[in-house]
């Protein structure tokens, strides 16, 4: 699996120690409070998420980086590249999205981290599109998404979960390498 670097962080792939520290941020009502239908995970579903967050990156070549703080080596959340089979209206599409804790926010880690992802994205997967995909007051993801380059798409509801949301998108050709 690949590992990024950027000046504060490192993109890596998941190790059993991060079980903890990640079942703390799915455990967080406020960092999950945008995230589907709002509802907290627990230790067991988080675990579900790493094995299928690895499985990913055998399955398609890309996948979630754990995201670790280079002075420290705490694990911040995730960032990466998804397929984002809950909104079937997009597919075939690959959605770039990250998952911070709390304590890390607003010191723009999710910017660094996603913007070395979406880098990962045309460099390495040489994909040619990545959309984004928030809740409609998730303003602080539309926030990342800007500085990061995409833009607006358009407005829909997430099935099921009836959850409104807009897509975001940026072409490999508008990307500024």
């Amino acid at each position: 699996m690949k590992v990024v670097k950027t000046d504060r962080l490192i993109l890596r792939g998941w190790r059993e120690d991060d079980l903890e520290p990640m079942a703390e941020v799915n455990g967080d009502p406020e960092v999950m409070r945008y995230i589907s239908d709002g509802s907290v995970r627990d230790r067991a579903t988080t675990a579900d998420n790493l094995a299928k967050w690895t499985r990913s990156w055998q399955e398609n070549g890309f996948g979630l980086f754990a995201v670790e703080i280079a002075d420290t080596g705490e694990l911040a959340g995730f960032t990466g590249l998804a397929i984002p089979e809950f909104l079937p209206e997009v597919l075939p599409a690959v959605e770039i999205g990250w998952r911070l804790g709390r304590r890390f926010w607003g010191r723009g880690y999710a910017t660094e981290a996603a913007t070395a992802a979406l880098d990962f994205a045309f460099r390495e997967c040489d994909l040619d599109r990545v959309i984004s995909i928030r809740h409609i007051d998730n303003v602080r993801s539309g926030r990342v998404m800007e500085k990061i380059g995409l833009r607006y798409a358009f407005r829909t509801v997430v099935p099921g979960v009836q959850q409104p949301v807009a897509v975001h998108a940026l072409a490999r050709s508008e990307f500024d390498f």
